[in-house]
């Protein structure tokens, strides 16, 4: 590694500007560094936190989250109050090794940067290389990474490791897929996520070229069924956010979800009697789906048409591979899916000392 990387493990996620990555003192770039690509942090701050350079995919913002923390916890889950017991039984502890990371199917690579963060948790000493970056398309039986120092702290390191890219992997490949065939609208991830990986899921949707939603109850109004319910319906639901975004002095972006066209209509015509903090209208389950397995999209495309771009508009519901192209042909701005990252199939990866036995075991099988 170079001598700088070890700081990003100190990396805490802090309050910053809107758009900008979230750091406690440094701001980090990635460069290339004898050939492999690296993370590097540099003392300079701004007065939100830290920006990262375009060549980078930024983390998403957020008050309180400690991606240090969650790396410590996920170590910690794996040793246990006795460590690797393994390790200890079977490899010296001054052995040195070299371990290749392997992919076993084609996709989006993602979490290189966490991956990161882990080996220089567990061991600062431990050189990694990598030939691809987040966000980079890898083939099957691609070696695409390595790391070298002690065996032991390398495989006490490669679960952790794994599940984290694994996992963000296979969330940025589907959101690849789903974000291409939705153009021209925007794809975007629910909070549907798996539970203190909120930061993470979101990371890999972003490297998979989609957009964030809110990142929890804090940072967005989003006026939702049972709010509207309770609240006395539409008008009043509306009408009671923009005073209280008023009476608190909070500027942030309001949406409400619609499942009826009445409903948009009565959003419609709220708006147009009254001064609100509305960006967004969420265009719930408009997608019908039908006998022959087809999806029926008039309904949405209707709203779409009632709202005719006074506000941005998000398609909800019914949201797949296989139905996100029509929907993205209606018109909606955003379509969102909570099926990126609450039920995501993670990319088959491995990171093999005999990397020569892994591909041979892994043709057997095809999947090298």
């Amino acid at each position: 590694m170079c001598s700088s990387l070890s700081m990003i493990s100190s990396l805490r996620f802090v309050p910053a500007h809107k758009g900008s990555i979230v750091g406690e003192k440094y701001n980090y770039r990635e460069i290339s560094c004898r050939g492999r690509w690296m993370i590097r942090m540099s003392a300079r701050t701004t007065n939100h936190g830290i920006s990262l350079e375009p060549m980078v995919v930024k983390p998403p913002s957020h008050p309180t989250y400690d991606l240090k923390g969650v790396i410590k916890l996920a170590l910690a889950e794996d040793a246990g109050d006795r460590g690797d017991v393994t390790c200890m039984a079977t490899i010296p502890a001054d052995m040195e090794a070299e371990a290749h990371f392997l992919a076993k199917e084609d996709g989006i690579i993602a979490g290189i940067a966490v991956a990161e963060m882990v080996f220089d948790e567990v061991d600062p000493l431990l050189k990694v290389e990598w030939l691809k970056k987040d966000g980079d398309y890898v083939h099957k039986g691609l070696q695409f990474g390595k790391v070298h120092g002690r065996a032991h702290n390398i495989v006490v390191a490669e679960r952790v490791v794994l599940n984290f890219m694994q996992r963000m992997s296979g969330i940025a490949t589907l959101t690849k897929a789903m974000s291409d065939a939705a153009h021209p609208a925007y794809i975007l991830e629910t909070r549907k996520t798996a539970p203190a990986l909120r930061l993470v899921d979101k990371w890999a949707v972003l490297i998979g070229g989609g957009r964030n939603h809110r990142m929890g109850l804090f940072d967005m109004v989003l006026i939702k069924d049972n709010h509207i319910s309770v609240a006395g319906g539409v008008t009043a639901a509306l009408r009671s956010v923009d005073l209280y975004l008023e009476q608190n002095n909070f500027q942030m972006g309001v949406e409400i979800e619609t499942r009826t066209l009445e409903e948009v209509n009565e959003v419609l015509q709220y708006a147009s009697q009254t001064k609100t903090s509305l960006s967004r209208i969420m265009l719930d389950n408009m997608v019908v789906p039908q006998l022959n397995g087809d999806m029926d999209v008039s309904m949405l495309k209707e709203a779409v048409e009632l709202i005719n771009g006074r506000f941005e508009t998000e398609a909800s519901g019914n949201v797949t591979l296989e139905t996100v192209h029509k929907i993205g042909q209606t018109g909606v701005t955003y379509i969102s899916s909570g099926a990126l990252t609450h039920s995501v199939k993670a990319l088959d990866i491995s990171l093999n000392i005999d990397t020569e036995l892994a591909l041979q075991v892994g043709r057997r099988t095809k999947r090298a």
